[in-house]
């Protein structure tokens, strides 16, 4: 049965633990609707696939959130951050936006407003990224050290709950009433972000712990730099890793690339094998996030029981290898017992990976810096997969070759994306040590990740 941390069954009584739930809520909403139930629509509306893999460019804010987030972190909104102070401000400002931007989506059809669909994806990112900044700031400060396991654990609930919503159900919202209604009711569900922001304890003026109240700032701390901000940071690892961390770096910065680079090509995959928009919701998005869950708690038992580094090198494996199944799903028709084997396997080997790399990349992190080294690793990890993986429906129109259908390029296209993963698993047999080096040390409360539903994206 499950207890909280600590022993303390009041921790579930207090209002900031059901607050972070519906906050991890409305930070999980958005990112399907520019991601995976956005490249959906697109392929339902018989938009080209080299379209849709440009389209992935537009989640990028996700990646580069770490590049405003002092802003967000040193600047009070007018008007409102002296009504609700802060972090709560920054909280409501970017729920609107959000709100507001899938709005513009719902009402931008594929086939006539392209550009102003590509608008509202990016205005949507670009919002959401920062309501993440503003959440992971929230929570940090919200309580105590021996409450963040219990915050970080609420949230992730909240986030998996919201990624079926807007998953499954966004999808069978389509198919039964339209896009525009499907978007709209994600929109209005945003409102559940809102009143958990107005809810929230104002920690920016009144300290959690009896501390003296903390100052709001008009304009940045004394002697702040951004450059200092950023290469402190790197300073750091380089001093504690040496001339190790460049391979590091690269061997991160590889790990889910190859997740990366197909999932931009997986709905268009299924629309091209003939599923329908209920049986990709069914499978993909309601049973497959089911399956990602499980193999986090696989990952978690690995590293208990073998240990991070070798964890973390079978991760690496897995999240590469388990592409073929994609590739294998081209080659018949679409009938539901292949769509959930491969499903099965895919999202298996995502969720392993996924956590064996949040296990990594904490590991790395040093005292004084956790916060910030783990925003720059995950930035980065993100990064060059979803640079390269605009590139996708190009390679699958080239694989299909010249006025032949996009379904005969999918197979090379996805072993393309397995073999990614050789000189990741050699990286990691060389050089992965280094993050187990903290393996056995208690996690500092700034370095409890957010939740990514494969990789929250960061």
């Amino acid at each position: 049965m499950f207890k909280a941390p600590g022993g303390d069954w009041r921790l579930l009584a207090d209002r900031r633990v059901a607050i972070m739930l519906a906050l991890g809520f409305s930070s999980g909403l958005p990112l399907l609707l520019v991601l995976g139930t956005f490249s959906a629509r697109l392929a339902f509306s018989d938009i080209d696939v080299k379209t849709i893999g440009l389209f992935s460019y537009l989640a990028l804010p996700y990646s580069l959130k770490f590049l405003w987030s002092p802003i967000v972190d040193r600047y009070d909104l007018p008007v409102l951050a002296p009504w609700l102070g802060r972090r709560r401000a920054w909280m409501v400002l970017s729920q609107i936006c959000v709100a507001a931007a899938l709005t513009l989506m719902a009402f931008a059809e594929p086939g006539r407003h392209l550009a102003l669909l590509g608008l509202g994806a990016f205005l949507v990112a670009f919002s959401a990224a920062t309501q993440d900044v503003v959440i992971d700031g929230w929570r940090i400060d919200a309580v105590g050290t021996e409450q963040q396991g219990m915050m970080a654990a609420t949230s992730n609930l909240g986030y998996r709950i919201a990624l079926i919503t807007a998953g499954a159900g966004a999808l069978v919202l389509a198919h039964w009433a339209g896009w525009t209604t499907a978007y709209l009711s994600m929109a209005a569900l945003m409102g559940v972000g809102v009143l958990a922001a107005l809810a929230a304890p104002v920690i920016d003026r009144e300290a959690p712990s009896g501390e003296a109240e903390k100052p709001a700032l008009a304009t940045p701390a004394p002697g702040w730099s951004r450059g200092r901000a950023l290469l402190d940071p790197i300073a750091d690892l380089h001093r504690r890793l040496g001339p190790r961390l460049w391979a590091i770096l690269i061997m991160v910065a590889l790990y889910r690339m190859p997740d990366f680079v197909s999932g931009v090509m997986a709905n268009p995959l299924y629309r091209a094998v003939g599923y329908s928009l209920p049986e990709i919701a069914a499978v993909t998005k309601l049973y497959g996030i089911w399956v990602g869950i499980f193999a986090s708690f696989v990952a978690g038992w690995s590293i208990a029981r073998l240990g991070l580094y070798p964890t973390f090198v079978i991760g690496g494996a897995l999240a590469a290898g388990v592409h073929l199944s994609l590739s294998w799903l081209a080659y018949g028709p679409p009938e539901l017992w292949r769509l959930t084997i491969a499903i099965s396997i895919d999202n298996f080997g995502g969720g392993f990976a996924g956590t064996a790399l949040i296990a990594y990349m904490s590991g790395l992190t040093g005292a004084g810096f956790a916060a910030s080294q783990y925003a720059l690793l995950s930035s980065l990890y993100a990064l060059p997969g979803k640079l390269i993986a605009g590139s996708a429906g190009f390679l699958v129109a080239a694989f299909a070759g010249v006025g032949r259908p996009p379904l005969e390029g999918f197979p090379a296209f996805f072993a393309l994306t397995a073999a990614m993963g050789v000189p990741v698993v050699l990286l990691c047999l060389f050089f992965g040590r280094a993050g187990a080096a903290k393996e056995t040390a208690p996690p500092e409360p700034e370095a409890v990740p957010t939740p990514v539903g494969a990789a929250k994206p960061a």
